[in-house]
């Protein structure tokens, strides 16, 4: 077990600091932890497994939780962490990693048996992201904050309705409407999907054919996406890389294209930012592309910084890719030229 430094800002939020470079001959479930912490009249501290705490895993994601030292039940807490992108233009505070729960931390943690008073996330981030937008110097910054509320509250437990129409999505109980996609059927709801997507509510409420369909063909969409996309919808989550299935940034871009068909904004922001934090000098052009054309202003202005920047254009310019772009998006390669002045 290592130990890694903490330190409290003014402002109540505190850096939990790690040697990179020192992870990478850890195994799986070998632990960092911060210093001890106070905040709220209690002592704390962060637990952090740079390769995972679950062998299944095969150590890709780095897991997080925060453990209640004190001896205190009923404890009530609401604890943010941001995984700090580097100043270098790969990431900035629009794009950084955020995770967020409220949890009452009490003698028994059925989700983490392991730790009685601990809380957090197995799969807070993969090492993959991690090390292409937030290793800075060989180290990486959580930004985090505990916030503990008063004890002469009533606790309430945070919001499960994402869990439970996600269950209601996965039993297909109720359901009144069939997706067929390439032979794959899918059931869904029409009231959820028409209070999640205007395009579906003229769909289904309208007077276009499909609001008097029982089963509606799409001939232009991956089952899997599809899926993915319904899945956001009843649960506000974007889904992980393996629930995607094949490429996951070629697949985030399918999905991004799908939420921009629907009107789902926060979904293809989601997405963006995604596909922002594995930019790179192969993935660009496709990735300006996809911004183009499925209308995502904030990731195709990041593209095109990121090809302004001397040491990626040089690169940039002689793919493979980037010959296709100027080919068939001559528009768009112009505005490439304009930025860079040529």
């Amino acid at each position: 077990m290592m130990q890694s430094d903490a330190t409290i800002s003014g402002s109540g939020f505190f850096e939990f600091k790690i040697d990179y470079s020192e992870t990478k001959n850890m195994a799986v479930g070998d632990l960092v932890c911060s210093d001890d912490i106070s905040a709220g009249g209690h002592l704390w501290k962060i637990n952090c497994y740079p390769r995972g705490d679950k062998e299944d895993e095969k150590g890709e994601y780095v897991s997080l939780y925060l453990e209640l030292i004190s001896d205190s039940k009923g404890v009530r807490t609401i604890f943010h962490a941001f995984c700090l992108g580097r100043e270098d233009g790969a990431s900035d505070s629009n794009f950084s990693l955020y995770k967020r729960f409220v949890k009452v931390y009490s003698c028994e943690c059925p989700e983490y048996p392991e730790g009685p008073v601990t809380w957090g996330w197995r799969q807070f981030v993969k090492r993959s992201v991690l090390e292409s937008v937030c290793v800075a110097n060989g180290r990486v910054t959580f930004l985090c904050n505990i916030i503990v509320l008063g004890a002469d509250t009533i606790p309430v437990p945070p919001s499960n309705i994402g869990s439970d129409l996600g269950c209601l999505f996965d039993s297909n109980v109720g359901t009144d409407v069939s997706f067929i996609l390439k032979g794959e059927t899918v059931q869904a709801h029409r009231a959820i999907l028409a209070a999640r997507s205007p395009v579906f509510r003229a769909e289904l409420f309208g007077s276009m054919d499909e609001a008097t369909a029982s089963s509606i063909t799409l001939q232009d969409m991956e089952p899997a996406i599809f899926k993915a996309m319904l899945a956001y919808m009843y649960t506000d989550e974007m889904p992980e890389d393996d629930e995607l299935g094949g490429s996951p940034t070629e697949m985030v871009r399918h999905l991004l294209a799908a939420a921009d068909r629907y009107a789902l904004d926060r979904l293809k922001l989601m997405c963006a930012q995604k596909l922002w934090g594995i930019i790179s000098v192969d993935t660009f052009a496709s990735t300006l592309v996809c911004a183009e054309t499925h209308s995502c202003a904030e990731l195709k202005s990041k593209c095109i910084d990121f090809f302004a920047a001397e040491k990626n254009f040089k690169r940039i310019v002689f793919t493979a890719d980037f010959m296709w772009l100027v080919q068939e998006f001559p528009d768009l390669a112009a505005k490439l030229k304009q930025r860079v002045e040529i």
